[in-house]
C-alpha cells in the first residue's frame, strides 16, 4: 500500500503555529478550503508549508471538529468531558501491539519517565541507571538531578551523531537497574535498535524505559518484538493529537511486583464505596475500596485532557487505517532526499543509513538557520536553541522537500 494525495489529504487538517482557528484538507474539497499543496496549509492569508511533525503535527480531519465539540459539550453537560477517555487508550494500545490493561493515561511524556523512576525505587548506592547523550533533554535533567542525590547516572555520549551498543555494553552491569532511551531522538532523527537495548538490559537484571514520543505513529513499534517494559508518549506529535495528554505502558508482571504504585487517587480504585450517608452500608470507615491492578489505576491521578481525547478519538483510527509500516514507507524517500539535498553547512549529526526510517534532519545552528531561509516563501519550521526540524509527514511531497532545497 503506498499513501497517495487522495488518502493524505482526506485525512488531514492543517493547523498553523500562530492560527486562531483550524483549516480542514479533503480530497473532495465539498465545503471545505482548498489547498495549493498537501504540505501546505493556508492561514490567516498565509501559506505555511508544515514540514516538521516530528516538533507538532497537523490534527487529523475531524480531530479539530471532535476538540471543538468536546469544548461545545463542556459548556453544555458535565459528562461530555468524559465521552473519549474511556477508549482512547485501547486505539493506542493496538498500535504498539499492547493490552488495554498495560496502557494509562498520563499528562505529558515526563510524568510518565518520573513515574519509572519513582515507582523502581532506585536508590544511591546500590543502583545505577544507564542513559545517553541523545535522550530527551527533559528526561537528563531529571537523571542529572537524581545524580546530585546520590544516584549512579551513567551517560554514553553519541559518536557521528550515534549511540553505538558497545558504548551501552560498556556501561551496563549487574547494579543497572534502568536503562533510558529515547527510541528515536528529537535531535538528529536517531533510531534505537530497542530489542538490543531490552536484550542487554534484561541479561544484567535490568528494566528498560523508552521514550516513544519522536516515533509512535510514523515508525512500527511492537512492545512484545522489542522487549521494553515502559514507554511514555505525549501525543502532539505523530499521534496528531494535542498538548495535555499522552499514554504511558507498563510490560504486564511489574505491577506490585518490580514496581511499587508511588501516587493514589480516586482513578487508583474504581470501586469507591461510600460510608457518610444514613442510607450508606454501616462501616466504622469513611471509605471502602479495592485498588485496581490495571497500568490506568497505577497512572492517572485525576482529569485529563478530554478535548485532546476526542481528537484522538480521530487520528488514532486513522493512523490504523493508513497503517504505520505504510506512513514509514511514503516518509522515507521524502527523509532521503532531505539527506541527500542538505548543504554540509546546514547538517548536524546525521542518523542515516539503518536508523532513516525514523529520522528527521535537524540543520546546525551554525549559518543561515531554515526559518530564515523559508520565511520569504512562507515556510515554517519548528525553531528550537539546538536548531531547527525538518520531518515529513503523510501530507507532504517531494514539492514540498525540492522547495525547501531550493531554499537552502
Amino acid at each position: 500500500m503506498t499513501i497517495d494525495r487522495r488518502q493524505a489529504l482526506s485525512g488531514l487538517a492543517g493547523i498553523g503555529m500562530a492560527a486562531t482557528g483550524f483549516a480542514r484538507l479533503g480530497a473532495d474539497g465539498a465545503g471545505r478550503d482548498e489547498f495549493p499543496a498537501q504540505g501546505r496549509l493556508r492561514l490567516r492569508r498565509r501559506c505555511h508549508h508544515h514540514i516538521n511533525g516530528a516538533f507538532t503535527h497537523p490534527h487529523a480531519a475531524g480531530g479539530s471538529r471532535g476538540d471543538a465539540h468536546a469544548a461545545v459539550r463542556r459548556r453544555a453537560t458535565v459528562g461530555g468531558p468524559f465521552e473519549h477517555t474511556a477508549e482512547v487508550w485501547k486505539d493506542f494500545a493496538a498500535l504498539i501491539n499492547a493490552d488495554p490493561e498495560e496502557v494509562g493515561l498520563i499528562p505529558n511524556t515526563s510524568t510518565g519517565e518520573n513515574w519509572v523512576v519513582e515507582a523502581l525505587e532506585l536508590r544511591p548506592g546500590r543502583d545505577n541507571v544507564v542513559t545517553d547523550g541523545l535522550h530527551f533533554e527533559g528526561a537528563l535533567v531529571h537523571l542529572m538531578e537524581r545524580r546530585k542525590q546520590g544516584l549512579d547516572v551513567r551517560v554514553v555520549m553519541p559518536r557521528d551523531g550515534r549511540i553505538h551498543m558497545s558504548d551501552l555494553e560498556r556501561a551496563v552491569d549487574d547494579r543497572t537497574k534502568l536503562v533510558e532511551v529515547s527510541h528515536v531522538a528529537m535531535y538528529n532523527g536517531f533510531q534505537h535498535d530497542l530489542k538490543a537495548v531490552s536484550d542487554l538490559a534484561h541479561a544484567h537484571g535490568a528494566y528498560v524505559y523508552a521514550d516513544i514520543i519522536q516515533g509512535v505513529g510514523a515508525v512500527p513499534l511492537d512492545v512484545r518484538a522489542t522487549g521494553i517494559d515502559f514507554a511514555a508518549a505525549s501525543t502532539y506529535k505523530w499521534l496528531m493529537g494535542d498538548f495535555g495528554l499522552g499514554f504511558m505502558f507498563v510490560r504486564r508482571g511489574l505491577l506490585d511486583t518490580v514496581v511499587r504504585r508511588p501516587h493514589w487517587s480516586y482513578e487508583s480504585a474504581p470501586d469507591v464505596e461510600f460510608h457518610w450517608s444514613p442510607t450508606d452500608p454501616k462501616s466504622p470507615e469513611a471509605i471502602a475500596y479495592t485498588p485496581g491492578r490495571t497500568a490506568g489505576t497505577y497512572l492517572r491521578l485525576g482529569t485529563v485532557a478530554s478535548s485532546v481525547a476526542a481528537a484522538l478519538s480521530v487520528s488514532l483510527p486513522y493512523i490504523h487505517r493508513l497503517g504505520v509500516a505504510n506512513i514509514e514507507a511514503h516518509r522515507v524517500p521524502l527523509v532521503q532526499r532531505l539527506q541527500a539535498g542538505c548543504p554540509p553547512r546546514l547538517q548536524g549529526p546525521d542518523a542515516a543509513g539503518e536508523h532513516l526510517a525514523g529520522g528527521h534532519l535537524r540543520p546546525r545552528r551554525h549559518g543561515r538557520h531554515c526559518p530564515e531561509a523559508c520565511a520569504g516563501e512562507g515556510g515554517r519550521c519548528g525553531s528550537r536553541p539546538t536548531g531547527s526540524g525538518i520531518a515529513p509527514s503523510v501530507y507532504n511531497d517531494m514539492a514540498d522537500i525540492e522547495l525547501l532545497d531550493a531554499l537552502s
